[in-house]
């Protein structure tokens, strides 16, 4: 049986998470995608698809006072993302599904979402491929139970009308993101990609897609991560899409 410990998120000073001290940690990635996201006044309906412990979801209520829904198909990481709204006195404004992403059309219509957010499982499943024998581990880092296009896609069927996607993923998969964006009628609005150390390749990337977005996309400049003290506020918000 695996360990549950409390810990605090990194720099925010009132929040808390709780972890596996064994196995499930959240990542660096969940809290760039949060801080990257531009929500909005009027943005009444809310979804982090993937949402883990519900870092981005606690994050987003932290900064924006918003209702947000998050969905999570692991049993025992949507504990511990329970556990963690309910010790930051969140349960009132964020709402947990326990369900695969695949399933979304039985909880909300489509054409219904102002934002979407997803920090998705990064690599694919080849025969040959060692996935890790922790199953939580597992399925959040490898498309066992959601891939890539599938992602997109829910994003697309949730999203209203020029809704806006936030995604972080590896740099290595970004043209499959234009690929299956283009698809499912979402644009490429905003690519950062996120390096380390100054000089190095980056690591991440983070991109803004829009629904019925028309084509034209920016390359923000690389940001780099590399001993920083805070990741609060490190993107520039301009309150337009980028």
């Amino acid at each position: 049986m695996m360990t549950k410990e409390l810990n605090w998120l990194l720099d925010y000073p009132n929040l808390k998470i709780y972890q596996y001290k064994e196995g499930f940690k959240f990542s660096l990635d969940s809290v760039l995608l949060a801080e990257y996201a531009i929500i909005k006044k009027s943005d009444k309906n809310i979804i982090d698809l993937c949402t883990g412990n519900a870092v981005i979801p606690i994050i987003l209520n932290y900064k924006y006072h918003k209702k947000i829904y998050g969905i999570e198909i692991q049993q025992e990481v949507f504990d511990l993302a329970r556990d963690s709204i309910v010790e930051n006195q969140m349960e009132n404004d964020i709402e947990l599904i326990c369900d695969n992403v695949l399933n979304i059309k039985n909880y909300f219509p489509g054409n219904n979402f102002d934002v979407v957010l997803c920090n998705p499982p990064y690599f694919k499943v080849h025969h040959d491929d060692y996935v890790n024998n922790n199953k939580i581990k597992g399925i959040a880092r490898h498309e066992i139970e959601v891939n890539l296009k599938q992602i997109i896609e829910t994003a697309s069927f949730l999203l209203n009308s020029r809704g806006r996607f936030y995604m972080v993923h590896v740099p290595e998969r970004i043209d499959e993101i234009f690929v299956y964006a283009h698809a499912f009628h979402m644009a490429v609005k905003n690519v950062i990609f996120v390096t380390s150390k100054e000089g190095k390749e980056p690591v991440l990337c983070l991109t803004t897609l829009m629904k019925d977005g028309k084509f034209g996309c920016r390359i923000s400049p690389v940001v780099c991560i590399g001993n920083l003290s805070s990741y609060q506020n490190l993107f520039h918000k301009d309150g337009e899409l980028r």
